[in-house]
C-alpha cells in the first residue's frame, strides 16, 4: 500500500528516521569499547587520566570504530546510489565482514600518522621563533588528515583498492577538491556540535549515520566529476588515435595510385 499526500510524506520521513537510527545503533554497538572509553575520557579528572584514556582509545579504534564506521558507510553508499530499500542488518554486517581487514589496517595507518602529528605539535608548541610557527603547519596537516578520513571510509565502501592506494586517494581527493571537502567537514562539524551541545540523544541514534550520509554524498559528487573527466579524456584520446590512423592510411597510399586518381 502506497501512501500519498501528507500521509505519504509522514511515512517517508518515519521510514528514513527508522533507517538512520537502526544503522546508527548498529554502529554504536559494534564499536562499544571505543564509545565506553570515550565516556571515560569525557569524565576524566586530570590531564594524565585523559591522556591515558586517549591512548587506550587509539589502541582499540582500529579494531572497533574503523570497521563499524566502514559498515555504516556501506549502507549509506547503497542509499545514495539508488538502493534505498536494502536490508539494513544484512548490508551493514556484510560491509563489516568484507572490509574488516582493510578497515583495521587503515585505522592503524591513520592512528600512527595521528600520533606522529600529535607528537610534533607538542614539540613545536613548546618552541619559540621559527620552530614555534611550525605547529600551525602541523595543525593544518591534522585538519587535512581528519578530512581525508571521511573520504577514506567512502572510498573503502565504494571501490576495491589496496589499502595504501585508498589512503593516498583519500588525501588526493581532499587536496584536489578543497571546496567540497570544506563543505563536508563544516556540515559534519555542525552535526557533531548539535549532537554534543544541544541534542545529545542524536549521538546514539542519528549522529553517525547523518555524518555517513553527508560524507558519502560529497564523495559521490566528487567521484562523479572525476569519472566525467576521465571519460572526456578517453574520448579525446580515442579521437586522436582515429585521426592518427587516418593520416597513417593516407600516407601509405602508393604514389601511382595518387596520380591515377587525378583527372
Amino acid at each position: 500500500m502506497e501512501f500519498r499526500g501528507i500521509m505519504g510524506g509522514f511515512y517517508r520521513i518515519s521510514e528514513w528516521i527508522m533507517r538512520l537510527s537502526v544503522i546508527n545503533v548498529l554502529w554504536v554497538i559494534c564499536a562499544i569499547p571505543f564509545f565506553f572509553l570515550g565516556l571515560v575520557f569525557l569524565q576524566s579528572q586530570s590531564a594524565d587520566q585523559a591522556l591515558q584514556t586517549l591512548i587506550l582509545m587509539a589502541i582499540v579504534a582500529p579494531f572497533t570504530i574503523f570497521p563499524s564506521t566502514t559498515a555504516m558507510f556501506s549502507v549509506a553508499r547503497k542509499w545514495l546510489t539508488g538502493e534505498e530499500d536494502v536490508p539494513l542488518f544484512k548490508t551493514f554486517f556484510r560491509g563489516y565482514k568484507d572490509n574488516f581487514v582493510q578497515s583495521l589496517l587503515g585505522g592503524l595507518i591513520y592512528i600512527i600518522i595521528g600520533v606522529i602529528l600529535y607528537t610534533n605539535f607538542q614539540f613545536y608548541g613548546n618552541q619559540t621563533g621559527t620552530f614555534g610557527i611550525l605547529r600551525f603547519l602541523v595543525l593544518s596537516l591534522t585538519v587535512l588528515l581528519i578530512i581525508s578520513l571521511f573520504h577514506f571510509f567512502s572510498i573503502l565502501s565504494h571501490l576495491h583498492m589496496k589499502i595504501l592506494q585508498i589512503v593516498k586517494n583519500a588525501l588526493l581527493i581532499t587536496i584536489g577538491n578543497p571546496v567540497r571537502s570544506l563543505s563536508m567537514i563544516v556540515l559534519n562539524g555542525i552535526v557533531l556540535y548539535v549532537s554534543f551541545s544541544m541534542f545529545t540523544f542524536l549521538i546514539p541514534f542519528f549522529m553517525g549515520s547523518l555524518i555517513a550520509v553527508v560524507s558519502f554524498w560529497h564523495f559521490n559528487l566528487i567521484f562523479g566529476k572525476l569519472q566525467e573527466k576521465q571519460q572526456e579524456l578517453a574520448e579525446k584520446e580515442a579521437e586522436q588515435q582515429r585521426l592518427q590512423a587516418e593520416n597513417t592510411d593516407d600516407s601509405e597510399v602508393p604514389e601511382g595510385d595518387r596520380k591515377a586518381d587525378k583527372p
